[in-house]
């Protein structure tokens, strides 16, 4: 699984406080080899809002972040097993979906 922060709202003052953090998971899965592989994928994206209090004896500067640190905070607020169940399934549906398309002719 690939997690991501896409982007980071913060206040606009000197504290630059983060108050929403906009994440991705996706992961890809390929079956067969060469030209003979197929490739599915899935994605689920999200956004977490938080409180920031510069006055914490744990708050971390703006310009010291780090997409390790914020992905921490994320995957604190949001079941991340549940998001990464969520795309598993999806790339099993694709694999194994409930019906196909065709003509017996």
């Amino acid at each position: 699984m690939n997690w991501k922060i896409n982007t980071l709202e913060y206040t606009n003052d000197s504290d630059k406080g983060v108050v929403t953090a906009h994440w991705d998971c996706t992961h890809t899965e390929t079956v067969g080899e060469g030209d003979d592989s197929v490739s599915y994928s899935s994605r689920r994206y999200g956004s977490c809002s938080f409180q920031p209090d510069a006055s914490s004896e744990d708050y971390i500067a703006f310009d010291d972040l780090t997409e390790d640190i914020v992905l921490g905070w994320v995957q604190a607020e949001v079941v991340d097993d549940h998001v990464e169940a969520s795309i598993t399934a999806q790339i099993e549906a694709k694999k194994n979906p409930a019906t196909l398309k065709g003509m017996p002719w």
